[in-house]
């Protein structure tokens, strides 16, 4: 519920806020967890108190430290729309940048599924000593490594792994469970003061193919009604200024749009690029052709016809927001696509 964080109760202005501002989330322990979103000036996004990270799943992100000094901890927790089935394997993903004011980088997040909520008065590492205590609270735990550290300041990382369901898990958390210690971490920076601390957005469970609501919200372009003939975004393509190339969360959904053009021959997409305002209006025309040529170079490498295609830049003759902010320019370097049926 809430995967990247959109909906809230307020508009964040303090450190510490994702218990207070962020709907369907919480924290288990007593660490600050932090919300972060466009409406803000003192913990927006894409700038904010611990970085610069542009939100490519629409305006608000989560951060916390997976690894700081002594030991301290953040944590988030949200609900599942329905508990697990037993036995069942389920795809839990997640997408990560470090923040720059980090000085450590780990490579492994950890992950407790829960049949109740967590909750336990404490600001460092929440151990599974600390979960096996809680003797009525039935927990699974797992981690998700990766051979390399996650140190990517710019870019989103996607973390994903199945799960096998033990059956009537309702909650998911995430974070670093292990004490610095037994953390792997990575120094690059001499002096090392701030930790290891990331932003974190669209975090998804999602069930098998022949189940494929997902636990959290219901994200999936297959369970929405696209019209004909009829302009639809794709909500998470955006581009950084001046660039044409897909970043791995924006393949995810892409890959998704794929899967339902796939499952009916008869559909055929058209795709319009477009950018904001900044530069020559022949640069723009050209850069936004290349964007659509992006998308459509992805949809034929996952086996769509290429006379299923075709694509239109406009530059940035067409845009849905003002030009005058960093965010309108960023939702003007989108990608659309309208479906028609061939004949």
């Amino acid at each position: 519920m809430n995967p990247s964080f959109e909906d809230h109760k307020a508009c964040p202005a303090r450190l510490g806020n994702f218990n207070d501002d962020v709907v369907s989330w919480s924290t288990p322990t007593k660490g600050s967890t932090d919300y972060f979103h466009g409406c803000s000036t003192a913990m927006g996004t894409p700038k904010n108190f611990n970085g610069t990270q542009i939100a490519d799943f629409g305006e608000g992100y989560a951060g916390f430290y997976l690894y700081a000094p002594n030991d301290y901890r953040e944590y988030m927790q949200a609900k599942l729309l329905s508990p697990l089935k037993k036995g069942v394997t389920y795809e839990l993903s997640f997408f990560v940048s470090l923040a720059e004011r980090s000085d450590f980088a780990i490579n492994e997040f950890g992950v407790v599924f829960s049949e109740s909520a967590l909750n336990f008065e404490i600001s460092k590492e929440l151990s599974k000593m600390h979960l096996y205590k809680d003797t009525d609270n039935s927990f699974s735990y797992l981690e998700i490594g990766y051979s390399h550290f996650a140190n990517d300041t710019k870019d989103w990382m996607l973390v994903s792994t199945p799960y096998v369901a033990k059956g009537n898990e309702q909650y998911v958390t995430l974070g670093n469970f292990k004490n610095n210690a037994r953390t792997r971490k990575f120094l690059f920076k001499k002096g090392a003061k701030q930790g290891a601390y990331y932003y974190v957005d669209m975090v998804s469970l999602t069930g098998p193919e022949s189940d494929v609501e997902d636990i959290l919200a219901d994200t999936s372009v297959k369970k929405k009604a696209l019209t004909l003939n009829t302009t639809h975004l794709f909500q998470h393509v955006l581009f950084d200024f001046d660039e044409f190339e897909l970043i791995e969360g924006a393949k995810v959904y892409l890959k998704e749009t794929y899967e339902f053009l796939a499952s009916d021959p008869s559909l055929h997409i058209v795709i319009h690029g477009h950018t904001d305002d900044v530069g020559t209006a022949p640069y723009n025309l050209k850069l936004s052709n290349n964007r659509c040529k992006a998308v459509a170079d992805y949809f034929i490498t996952l086996g769509l016809p290429k006379d299923r295609i075709s694509w239109k830049g406009h530059g940035g003759s067409l845009p849905i927001a003002l030009n005058t902010t960093v965010e309108g320019r960023r939702q003007n370097r989108r990608v659309e696509f309208i479906l028609t049926k061939m004949e």
